[in-house]
């Protein structure tokens, strides 16, 4: 993985190249590459290690590189180091056909094995080279034209796969496939843009089509015009409908900001309104949900729901299963996918699994759901890009609604989930135990949530200077209880993503069971202590860290005159019922996340070692 772009079409092709890789820098890479097949016939492939920078000073030494039919690709090393003979593209035997790849070949080995034996020796450390080569020995044979040739490779292939793959021998076409990671074909009147991910197309069309799994698009542009032909892997005609893409060039510019990180989170008071739009009835005491009414009798009978995710969406699904045994009064619990896929899981009858991811793309979190799915449960999806392979494999589901996610640390899209797994759990519950009365309460306070969020944004410059007293620290705790120890862990990851300083979170209580003995002089503490059920416990945990000299960083509520007492920092938020509280705790924590990785001189939105949606294991 991470980032592939390629286009066949009537217009140079190595600049919309370029432009599209840029589109996907936020995604993370190591190495970058081109490929264009030249009016003469030639296949030329321009490979770098390092940044798009570097690819386009190579470009710039050699010449650029004439001809309208290319690919492109951005590399996170997997099998292999960040070199640029280990970059994408690769080419076959030949040097005629060369492809670039998302995903990862799990049989490697054994087909380079198999081609060696053919005569056909891999120069590179990756599983994707073996692709390449794999495909040119079948079309050499010529049983296969490049369709065939990649239809019949991908029979043999176990493992995760987008691709795109071009020929110099048929300069016209170029075959694209999916299986396990995301591709769509972006429709223009005169050409076709492919690409894993809709940001590198939405600057020449909004009109596409979505891949499924095994399933393969044969794209020609000619005299006559543009065609697309799918099929399945086993060359099977499929038909595929075209869709409208829901984001706009706008909503993924920069702006006036210094990093798509700060846009987002300062978006994220427009991003809860636009989650909430159409969905609450303060009237009648409901919660509307279109996407779910169909299932809404499993619902409320449901015996137990599991909560699915990985990263910030596990933090967002940890929040989920209080809200919905607090709100709803149904047993719930949250797993890792990855955890939840490899177990053997008891799936009852009346057992509800909610997917959750920002992309909806997430290797881990798709295939627990199809575990789920296979062993009777029924099936949610929580995710924010419409159309996306979880949204497609689920039941039903709910969509964020706010808007596209750049920065590789999730800010709008953490809170988006949050807020539609609280109208999930108010949905539920007034069907179950809520009266109309509690349910309005509940709506009226989250309606009323984005302003409050402003108001929490405009301590951005106060939490800048803040952090700055303590970011040459190295080890930090953030603790919660209740709703807030989901928070503390979000609030640590997102220090530890993008300021790389090591972070834990956990349950206030947890500290005193082994890690109070990591607490020395002026260690950062981070408390989560909004007024509320708990309070005076978490102030009883303050004193505890104090007497041994940890520097206490209090989120607390605005009207609270005690906490002034116990805490060295302190970051206000408006009050709330205690349900709703993470919607505003959260943010500050972000904003401290941020404001240490700007001081530290790190890259905000392209940290180290980070993939925005992790689409293999």
């Amino acid at each position: 993985m991470c980032g592939i772009v390629a286009y066949i079409g009537t217009k140079p092709a190595e600049a919309l190249l370029l432009e599209g890789l840029k589109r996907l820098e936020y995604r993370g890479y190591d190495s970058a590459g081109v490929a264009v097949i030249g009016a003469d016939g030639v296949l030329n492939v321009v490979r770098a290690a390092g940044r798009i920078s570097v690819l386009e000073e190579k470009l710039d030494e050699r010449g650029h590189l004439p001809g309208s039919v290319g690919i492109a690709h951005t590399r996170w090393a997997t099998h292999g180091s960040p070199t640029e003979n280990n970059a994408h593209p690769h080419v076959d035997a030949s040097g005629r056909i060369a492809l670039v790849h998302n995903g990862i070949i799990e049989n490697y080995t054994a087909l380079r094995k198999y081609l060696a034996d053919k005569g056909v020796e891999c120069v590179s450390e990756t599983d994707t080279e073996v692709l390449a080569k794999l495909i040119g020995q079948l079309h050499a044979t010529g049983h296969f034209d490049l369709e065939g040739a990649v239809q019949a490779a991908l029979r043999e292939v176990t493992g995760a796969y987008a691709i795109a793959v071009i020929s110099a021998d048929e300069p016209d076409v170029m075959v694209v496939a999916r299986k396990g990671s995301p591709m769509i074909i972006g429709l223009t009147d005169h050409s076709f843009i492919a690409a894993s991910d809709a940001s590198a197309i939405v600057a020449h069309t909004t009109q596409v089509v979505t891949l499924d799994d095994y399933q393969v698009a044969r794209l020609s542009v000619g005299k006559d015009g543009c065609d697309i032909r799918t099929s399945t892997i086993d060359n099977v005609t499929v038909s595929r409908d075209v869709e409208e893409l829901e984001i706009s060039l706008e909503q993924i510019e920069l702006g006036e900001y210094a990093h798509y990180m700060l846009k987002e989170i300062m978006e994220q008071p427009r991003a809860l309104t636009n989650a909430l739009r159409g969905r609450i009835d303060k009237r009648e005491g409901r919660v509307v949900l279109g996407g779910i009414s169909e299932y809404a009798r499993d619902l409320v009978r449901a015996r137990r729901f599991i909560l699915t995710g990985q990263g910030t969406a596990w933090h967002a699904g940890l929040l989920g299963e209080y809200l919905f045994e607090d709100l709803a009064k149904v047993p719930a619990e949250t797993e890792y996918a990855s955890e939840f896929r490899y177990r053997n899981p008891i799936i009852e009858d009346g057992t509800v699994l909610v997917a959750i991811s920002q992309s909806g793309e997430t290797a881990d979190t798709l295939a627990a759901l199809r575990e789920a799915k296979d062993r009777g449960a029924r099936v949610l999806g929580v995710v924010n890009a419409v159309g996306s392979t979880i949204s497609r494999e689920t039941d039903a589901g709910v969509y964020l609604h706010v808007g596209p996610e750049i920065g590789v640390a999730s800010t709008k899209a953490f809170l988006g989930q949050v807020t539609v797994l609280t109208l999930l759990a108010l949905f539920i519950g007034r069907r179950r135990y809520l009266g109309a009365d509690d349910v309005s309460r509940y709506l009226e306070q989250l309606e009323a949530i984005p302003d409050q969020i402003e108001s929490v944004l405009k301590q951005s410059d106060y939490i800048r200077d803040e952090v700055a007293k303590v970011v040459d620290r190295n080890n930090w705790l953030f603790l919660g209880r209740g709703y807030h120890y989901p928070v503390a862990l979000e609030g640590a990851l997102k220090l530890k993503e993008i300021s790389y300083i090591h972070a834990e979170g956990m349950p206030a209580a947890e500290m005193k069971h082994g890690p109070i003995a990591l607490i020395d002089e002026g260690m950062p503490v981070v408390f989560l202590a909004p007024h509320g059920s708990q309070y005076d416990k978490a102030i009883s945990n303050i004193e505890e860290v104090r007497a041994r000299g940890g520097r206490i960083i209090a989120i607390a509520s605005e009207n609270d005159t005690r906490i002034e007492q116990y805490a060295d920092t302190i970051f206000r938020v408006p009050d709330v019922a205690e349900p709703l509280q993470p919607l505003l705790s959260v943010i500050p924590l972000q904003l401290l996340a941020y404001h240490a990785a700007v001081q530290r001189g790190h890259d905000v939105d392209k940290p180290r070692n980070l993939a925005k949606s992790v689409t293999v294991e």
